[in-house]
């Protein structure tokens, strides 16, 4: 894997992992979540004009995809809420990559080798850790996350096939323009407009510009490197999520859920390389 490409993989881990510890640390997640949204779609329309390539029958993909992003957005936010950062983001980051190798296999027959197997292991064995067995910490991390991941799947299986009929850049935009002005007008309609007003921050700002900024740096490392290898850097996001957390969020972070995330990580590249 050439040292450019390796750099972008490790750079949109870090992003990815920082735009989620931004609205983790948020006063009101939700709302937060609802700006950095608009922020994205605003900020990224020119973009994904410039590089405009969209052929019709792009738009059943780009509505299903929609429907899981809105999904996926709405439960993030509550996790973020509910549930401990370092135990939501490495079980949702993790499973969904499992539940995308499960419907392959039982729905498409496609074949999985050992070191896919080995990988399903290793994240089922990490989920385990990243729990843990402490009394006190929030409850709900565990189901949050495998609620997440639920989402990822969903979306990028229908995106291996909505991708074919867009410019990549312009077909995220498409795919997250409709559930970011539907979560902003719930949140706007559930807490008011004053809510989303106080979450008009730099860290806000900063989150929303991440979201595509990450996606950006995958694709020059996919231009520079095979996608599997891309794919497996990338989720070293896991492990930089871990420390973050107990970092800013002072969570409790001690080392068997640190394990824990590693194995999720190592999991995660042993089925994207298998």
């Amino acid at each position: 894997m050439p040292g450019t490409a390796l750099a972008f993989a490790l750079a949109a881990a870090f992003v990815h992992a920082s735009w989620n510890i931004l609205l983790a640390r948020a006063r009101d997640p939700e709302a937060a979540t609802a700006v950095a949204l608009l922020v994205a779609v605003v900020a990224f329309a020119l973009p994904a004009a410039a590089f405009w390539r969209v052929d019709g029958r792009v738009w059943p993909y780009v509505a299903g995809s929609a429907a899981f992003e809105l999904f996926y957005f709405a439960v993030l936010a509550a996790a973020y809420r509910r549930a401990e950062f370092s135990v939501v983001y490495p079980i949702a980051r993790g499973s969904a990559p499992v539940l995308v190798l499960v419907a392959a296999v039982v729905v498409l027959r496609a074949s999985t080798s050992w070191e896919q197997a080995a990988g399903v292991a290793l994240v089922a064995a990490g989920i385990v850790f990243v729990r843990g067995s402490r009394h006190g910490i929030k409850r709900g991390g565990v189901a949050f996350g495998l609620t997440i991941g639920c989402c990822i799947a969903g979306y990028t299986l229908i995106d291996k096939y909505g991708i074919r009929y867009a410019n990549p850049i312009s077909y995220l935009e498409l795919t997250m323009v409709p559930p970011s002005i539907a979560y902003a007008a719930a949140v706007a309609r559930g807490k008011g407009l004053a809510a989303l007003r106080a979450e008009t921050n730099p860290a806000a700002v900063v989150a929303g510009l991440a979201t595509f900024g990450a996606y950006a740096l995958v694709l020059a490392a996919l231009e520079r490197a095979p996608a599997a290898s891309v794919a497996a850097v990338r989720e070293t996001s896991v492990i930089i999520a871990a420390a973050l957390a107990g970092i800013f969020l002072k969570e409790r972070v001690g080392w068997v859920r640190m394990a824990g995330a590693v194995a999720v990580a190592a999991g995660i590249g042993l089925i994207s390389l298998g």
